[in-house]
């Protein structure tokens, strides 16, 4: 038996009235799981607050304050930018026509996944040294005014279900700004998210082409991040270059909108695309027996057998046009990619991975330079850890003391030390021959002795 009383005191009615519509239509049975309002709490309200967390400590450093009379045009802002606003658009036409449908339970699960999946898990993600750079840029002022944007519409979008977090959220992101607002008579001037007006999609800020760059991007990442987990290379180690197969001019033109995203994201320095006919890849292909098994019954062994013998042209004929005809048992019978399952061999010094029809061939040589460069970007992040232990604020200047140890670890400090203090905040790197304070860190198989001080 739940106490519905202690239930509310302790995970508040946002949480489990959101669960609750989130999990099944009302007019359902619902298995109702106090474990499954925590993890939703954990998995969306905490993922909420922190990108809302990040907005303000960043916002409060810059002193930013948005201006509804200064927005940057849509046109000028970055791919990043333009993908999530985009996104945004579409969002807001699936939540509305939910709603006006009472299908509750579709507009909740839109939103959430917007946020864990898009907002947070990429936009946000990707935009970090954007806002970490000092001064205010053009580039930095369109992605507070997006992250805004996102935020302050979330808020509408998710208030008739979750309410009182709702109005948080919004006042919160207004307050600040409210006088000037009603002053001026703009859309920010109500005290309460329950007073606004709904907003409305902008059908002329969707772009479809760049969703599907991004979603290609989201896909070649995802397949590069899981050879880096099973060749055991941490992303912070930086690898030279991956291979694109693509299958025609337009899917090489949507990677190509995106390659700096990909490259910053999976951290590699170039990106190769090859044809289907180069030779490089070879592919290989086998049945699906339990697609098979379903259409064509007796015949499947035979047609099991004529796939095996098809050729890499074959194959590149199958992956571009969707189908194939093979000629078994006397009829020509077509297959469709669920009908088979491809895969491609690695090359020496390659690791090479596929997701439907998009492989990856990752180059995982690591060379003396691309180990230096990785050793500095394992010190960065302790170095951030440090900072974070200490409690220092974002525009806390330190200085940086490290004790001389292994060459090869030294001579990859000085060459890249100016990267280094920029990403840490640091006025002062130097290598002494001893560090009497701080603490000594663990990178790989060196340990580095540094003190961190605060200017």
């Amino acid at each position: 038996m739940i106490n519905p009383f202690e239930a509310i005191e302790k995970y508040g009615v946002d949480a489990i009235r959101w669960y609750m519509v989130e999990n099944s239509d009302p007019w359902d049975n619902l298995k109702f799981n106090l474990g499954g309002v925590e993890e939703l709490q954990r998995k969306f309200f905490s993922t909420l607050q922190n990108t809302y967390n990040f907005f303000a400590m960043y916002a409060n450093v810059d002193g930013y304050e948005i201006d509804e009379f200064n927005v940057m045009p849509y046109e000028q802002r970055s791919t990043l930018d333009r993908w999530i606003i985009s996104v945004l658009q579409n969002l807001i036409e699936t939540v509305d026509s939910a709603y006006a449908d009472y299908d509750v339970t579709k507009a909740v699960r839109a939103i959430q996944d917007f946020v864990c999946d898009q907002l947070s898990n990429w936009y946000v993600r990707l935009s970090r040294k954007r806002f970490w750079i000092g001064e205010m840029t053009a580039d930095k002022q369109a992605a507070y005014q997006t992250l805004h944007e996102c935020l302050l519409v979330t808020a509408q979008l998710m208030s008739p279900v979750a309410p009182f977090f709702a109005e948080w959220l919004y006042k919160n992101m207004t307050d600040g700004i409210r006088e000037k607002a009603k002053a001026k008579n703009t859309p920010l001037q109500y005290d309460s998210v329950h007073l606004t007006y709904f907003t409305t999609s902008s059908k002329n800020l969707i772009d479809k082409d760049l969703e599907q760059s991004m979603t290609l991007a989201q896909s070649v990442c995802s397949l590069v991040h899981s050879i880096r987990k099973d060749k055991k290379l941490k992303v912070r180690q930086p690898l030279q270059k991956i291979l694109v197969p693509v299958l025609d001019e337009a899917t090489k033109a949507q990677i190509e909108a995106v390659k700096d995203l990909i490259k910053t994201e999976v951290n590699i320095k170039e990106i190769t695309y090859i044809s289907d006919d180069s030779g490089i890849l070879t592919k290989k292909i086998k049945p699906n027996f339990r697609e098979l098994g379903k259409i064509y019954g007796k015949q499947m062994q035979a047609i099991a057998a004529e796939i095996t013998k098809m050729s890499q042209a074959d194959i590149n004929q199958l992956e571009k046009e969707g189908e194939f005809v093979v000629h078994a048992s006397g009829t020509a019978n077509k297959l469709t990619l669920k009908d088979v399952e491809i895969s491609s061999e690695d090359i020496a010094g390659w690791s090479v991975a596929k997701d439907g029809n998009i492989t990856v061939a990752l180059d995982i040589t690591v060379t003396e330079e691309l180990r230096e460069e990785g050793i500095a970007r394992d010190l960065v992040n302790r170095i951030q850890n440090i900072r974070k232990d200490k409690g220092l604020e974002v525009q806390d200047k330190i200085k940086v003391f490290i004790q001389e140890g292994d060459k090869a670890v030294d001579m990859a400090i000085r060459k890249h030390a100016a990267y280094i203090s920029g990403e840490t905040q640091a006025t002062v790197l130097e290598i002494l021959p001893q560090v009497a304070q701080g603490e000594e860190l663990e990178i790989d198989d060196w340990k580095v002795r540094l003190e961190v001080a605060v200017n």
